[in-house]
């Protein structure tokens, strides 16, 4: 994971300040025998978009996500419980939020809408009057 102690890295340009990301440790759910009533290993992460100090564009595309994990109030909230230490929990919160804000970075090829070619429309219209013409010799003879 590439942070320092001050920032998470999303690109070569855009790195979030770690004082703009709020992480809470909790107790995790599951199983774990009397650990897990005792140690808070979970990590809960809550990050603004709407404060946080990321380019308008990156804004824009993580409001337009339809993502469960992005509030109404533009808060992302991850909750990170798959490691029984603290620390493998917060690297892993950081990470996830930083592949998330990732995604919306790259910007998708335009699909270019193709039509299929005569001889392959030929082709399917055979093997489907070529099928059709099987089942009807599975049927019973008509007087």
């Amino acid at each position: 994971m590439h942070t320092d102690d001050t920032h998470l890295n999303i690109s070569s340009r855009v790195s979030i300040p770690l004082s703009e990301i709020e992480l809470i440790a909790v107790r995790a759910s599951g199983p774990g025998g009397q650990n897990v009533n005792k140690v808070s290993s979970a990590i809960h992460l809550r990050f603004s978009i709407t404060e946080s100090s990321l380019p308008d564009l990156y804004k824009q595309r993580l409001f337009k996500l339809q993502d469960k994990r992005i509030t109404r109030a533009g808060v992302i909230i991850i909750k990170a419980q798959n490691y029984r230490d603290q620390e493998k929990n917060r690297a892993d919160a950081l990470e996830r939020l930083k592949y998330l804000i990732q995604s919306v970075a790259t910007t998708r090829k335009k699909r270019i809408a193709t039509k299929p070619s005569k001889a392959s429309q030929k082709r399917r219209v055979d093997s489907k009057k070529r099928h059709g013409q099987q089942k009807a010799l599975r049927r019973k003879p008509f007087d």
